[in-house]
């Protein structure tokens, strides 16, 4: 007979637990019941060993729904994206506790509401199965005990017999804004008083801080304020793209470009390459690098010492005047590819031009700075080369991809840590490796641009695992381990002092009352001297970070390098970008493979003719050919970091072969004259003579046998007004995440099979030297008359009542009839099934949108689960919501207008009242939902183009 001796409790307590158990006691055990117990037994603890302690961790399982988590309800929690060291205000959306979607916070002071295609893919980083896993100990998996030994000997790194503790130990990190790791780090200097913190930034803002500084005697951070601006002068300006608080900037320069709802700033752009700033400006000048700190020159020699302009360009002295005539209201800005100097001497030059206050402010700076000053890498390099450097802790930097100097030097170090998300170069070349938590992972802190402090808060459960930047400091300081939550409860105890205030705080996305105080200084009385730059024949080499990859952390990201570069429309790797008049003398072609030298260094990459480059000029960018990135991203494209550090001449060889370069500029291409159908753009001073030159009376009435009133109570339509759009793509990396659009890969691309739903046209005017640039984006224009539905011959596109083309996946058998009879090409044919092939874990996709198939067609909704879901929280609440769609939601300049067209109050109705609206192609009779405004321009007068 079977028996319950020995177990824990009365028999009478088991048996109404498991009622089964009584007939199996009252009856002699044989081997079917023994076998039935057997199962029940291992089946109970394997529930009891998956059971992840739910009164000890706080757990809800997911049978059970957790409170304020209702199924197919997202949820919304405030946090940041961090680049560089700075911070902006993010919200991110929850899918049943899957984060899967990231908008702009509306009140944080950087965002505004609106987000980078950084901050819209970290999503796709976040559940990147690439990410560490495990600690790794030279380049070996390790168990988290032997890192806790191989961190504690970081204590006692021996400094001499004279020196002080920590004499050997070293602290690499890029810009670090946050309090809670900045308060870290100082208590490891305090523990180890010889330790030095070296701080160093890879993609060379250094130069934007030294020439502050040098400007005004201290460090300081000078931040323009682009709402009052009249006139401005970028020179080889990163200001709308990626300038910290550059979604700030973009949104108030948007702001005064249109002239139907206010006056026109100016805007002049003087660079060597194509930028989105350049194509943004009224007058773009190009110049060769060397040629910008010349302007800068003679800017400082006409403002500071009111010379007269001298021996620079032609239209140097129109603009001086233009600026000298808007006092107050004129700002000139230089990017960061400058040096000192440089930015002291427009730092002087913005001061003299009376804008302090108005069009530009000086704060004090964002980034956190210790009591004892923080080195750079050069010092660390010397230091590691002489053997100076006993152990060295790395954090969330990968200097050994980018600075082959500091990987030639990294071995003569006894102990390194590198503390990463992944295991990158660094990570891989390091002793040890880390593991970091994801930005959504764990708790933490950090400032924007302007000092204002948002508290990250997790977003989900560690994924991978891994640990916490300021912990591991704190540990290594010798504090007992203590969790992120509570470091950074401690750093905000003084100001969030009540539960309250911490649950406001983390609630808004924003500590109120933490922006940077003003400070009260004047530029120094000594300015530097600007060399002037000279002319040269010899060719120059300039490496810039790629605007999708930027220093190369997101080469593992497959929504970004598919997503086509701004200007030259490449995808999956970094092609040379070469200037036309240097194509036509070496005979060089798109895709031509060139060896590109300076001094010993070398490196083998094709080539890509940049219409508006500087004459013998070349470009290269940053970012690619990774080693350790992962699978999506290592060898792609070429790492040209070994460049930056080659001394002597550039060259250029052809080498006889043709490399297939994926871009997808003419893929799909709308026939027409640029400035008379597509994008239409005219100048200020022809507006205010005739407003309605460019609109769509322009043409006149269209013929039409019929049309089409879809009749329903709400008409859903479009404006997109082609003066705020800076061709940024934040709204193509939108469009991606909210609707599952897959990536295809380099050879689908090559074979014209992307599938992005939303394309942002580039065209160019004029002559490939020095063209007109504009951007159009360019969807699914919902027509009412629409060539799509006259030829499917299934029915599978069709018009709702509300005016919606809307596309029926179950009934395309993928004719492609569609297709054809589009005349704007928007309409992309799943080949195969490519959600199916991407490395993404089906949690991560938005469950409102269904993932296609193969053998469909696909194409824009106006994001109709969005208004599906305002229609159901209508019906709930009885209170009208407002529909924004994805890409009108991350667009940092509101370039994007969505609502009801037969609401003759809504902002979609007032835009499309606007002189300037438009259709493309209205000949075709397709009566679009989604119309422009056309692009207007302030060309100075005094200036001949």
């Amino acid at each position: 007979m079977p028996s319950l001796e020995g177990l824990p409790g009365d028999e009478g307590d088991w048996i109404r637990r498991f009622p089964h158990l009584e007939q199996a006691l009252a009856h002699p055990l044989d081997r079917r019941r023994t076998l039935k117990l057997l199962a029940m037994a291992l089946a109970g603890g394997g529930l009891a060993g998956c059971d992840p302690g739910t009164p000890e961790r706080g757990f809800v399982s997911a049978v059970r729904a957790p409170p304020g988590v209702i199924p197919g309800v997202p949820n919304i929690y405030a946090s940041a994206h961090v680049r560089d060291g700075y911070a902006n205000g993010i919200l991110v959306t929850h899918q049943m506790g899957r984060p899967t979607k990231v908008e702009g916070n509306p009140g944080h002071p950087s965002s505004l509401g609106a987000t980078d295609l950084f901050a819209q893919a970290a999503i796709q980083d976040f559940y990147d199965p690439d990410r560490a896993s495990g600690p790794l100990h030279d380049g070996m998996p390790a168990a988290w005990q032997e890192v806790t030994t191989a961190l504690q000997a970081l204590r006692v790194v021996p400094g001499g017999a004279d020196a002080p503790g920590g004499a050997g130990l070293r602290i690499l990190t890029g810009t670090v804004t946050s309090p809670t790791l900045g308060a870290a780090i100082d208590a490891l200097l305090a523990a180890h008083p010889g330790a030095v913190w070296h701080r160093w930034d890879a993609i060379g803002r250094d130069t934007v801080r030294e020439g502050a500084a040098m400007a005004y005697g201290r460090p300081a951070m000078v931040s323009p304020d682009l709402r009052q601006v009249e006139v401005a002068l970028a020179v080889d300006s990163d200001l709308l793209d990626s300038a910290p608080g550059h979604l700030r900037h973009a949104r108030a320069f948007a702001g005064r470009r249109n002239p139907v709802r206010g006056a026109m700033n100016r805007l002049y752009a003087v660079e060597p390459t194509p930028s989105l700033t350049g194509v943004a400006a009224d007058h773009r000048f190009i110049a060769a690098p060397a040629a910008c700190d010349e302007i800068v020159g003679h800017l400082a020699a006409a403002l500071l010492r009111n010379e007269e302009p001298s021996g620079g360009p032609d239209w140097l002295g129109a603009v001086v005047a233009d600026l000298r005539a808007h006092r107050g209201r004129a700002l000139v800005h230089l990017g960061p590819d400058h040096g000192a100097e440089a930015h002291a001497a427009i730092h002087a030059v913005n001061e003299a031009l009376g804008g302090r206050g108005r069009v530009f402010d000086v704060f004090e700076p964002a980034d956190y700075r210790p009591v004892q000053p923080v080195s750079g890498l050069a010092d660390l390099m010397d230091d590691m080369e002489k053997g100076r450097v006993r152990a060295l802790l790395i954090l969330d930097v990968n200097p050994v991809y980018q600075v082959p100097r500091f990987a030639a030097a990294l071995p003569r170090v006894g102990l390194s840590v590198a503390l990463a998300d992944r295991p990158h170069e660094t990570a891989r070349a390091a002793r040890w490796h880390v593991p970091l938590a994801h930005g959504f992972e764990d708790w933490g802190d950090a400032r924007a641009d302007d000092g204002t402090a948002t508290i990250l808060q997790p977003q989900a459960m560690p994924l991978y695992g891994g640990s916490n930047a300021a912990s591991i400091l704190r540990f290594c300081a010798g504090e007992v381990g203590r969790p992120a939550r509570e470091l950074v409860r401690q750093a905000w105890r003084e100001r969030l002092a009540s539960e309250r205030d911490w649950r406001a705080a983390l609630a808004a996305g924003v500590v109120s009352g933490t922006a940077s105080a003003r400070l009260d200084v004047a530029v120094s009385g000594v300015m530097p001297a600007v060399l002037a730059g000279g002319g040269s024949a010899a060719l120059t080499l300039l490496l810039r970070p790629d605007p999708h990859l930027w220093d190369g952390r997101e080469a593992n990201n497959a929504w970004l390098q598919e997503l086509p570069r701004p200007l030259s429309k490449t995808v999956w790797g970094n092609p040379l970008l070469v200037a036309p008049d240097l194509a036509r003398s070496m005979g060089l072609r798109n895709g031509d493979e060139v060896a590109l030298s300076v001094g010993a260094r070398r490196a083998v990459l094709p080539v890509w003719v940049q219409p508006g480059q500087a004459a013998g000029c070349v470009v290269g960018l940053l970012g690619s050919g990774r080693r350790c990135a992962g699978e999506t991203g290592d060898g792609v494209g070429t790492d040209l970091y070994p460049l930056r550090d080659g001394a002597g001449p550039v060259r250029i060889v052809a080498t006889g072969r043709r490399v297939a370069v994926a871009c997808t500029e003419h893929h799909e291409t709308l026939f027409g004259d640029v400035s008379s159908d597509i994008v239409r753009h005219g100048t200020l001073a022809r507006f205010r003579q005739e407003p309605e030159f460019l609109g769509a009376g322009r043409e006149g009435p269209v013929a039409a046998l019929y049309r089409r009133d879809p009749g329903a109570p709400v008409a859903w339509g479009m404006s997109i007004d082609l003066n705020a759009c800076i061709g940024c793509n934040a709204c193509m990396t939108a469009c991606q995440a909210e609707n599952n659009v897959p990536v295809v890969g380099r050879d689908e691309v090559l074979r014209q099979r992307e599938m992005h739903w939303l394309r942002i046209d580039r065209v160019h005017e004029g002559t490939q030297d020095a063209p007109d640039t504009f951007f159009q984006p360019m969807l699914c224009m919902h027509c009412e008359q629409a060539p799509c539905e006259t030829v499917c011959p299934v029915g599978a596109t069709t018009h709702d009542s509300e005016g919606l083309n809307v596309m029926v996946y179950n009934r395309c058998v993928g004719t492609k009839f569609c297709s054809n009879n589009c005349p704007y090409k928007v309409r992309r044919f799943n080949y195969f099934a490519f959600a199916e092939q991407e490395r993404r874990p089906a949690i991560s996709r938005n469950p409102d949108v269904s993932v296609r198939a193969r053998g469909v067609m696909e194409k824009c909704t106006f994001c109709v689960q969005r208004i599906a879901q305002a229609r159901i929280a209508a019906d709930r609440d009885g209170v009208a919501e407002r529909v924004v769609t994805a890409c009108q939601a991350a667009c940092p300049t509101q370039a994007i207008t969505f609502g009801d067209i037969n609401d003759p109050e809504s902002a979609v109705s007032h835009r499309k009242a606007s002189p300037l609206t438009y259709a493309v192609f209205p000949e075709q009779g397709t009566h679009p939902r989604v119309t422009y405004e056309a692009r207007i321009r302030n060309p100075n007068p005094a200036i001949v183009s």
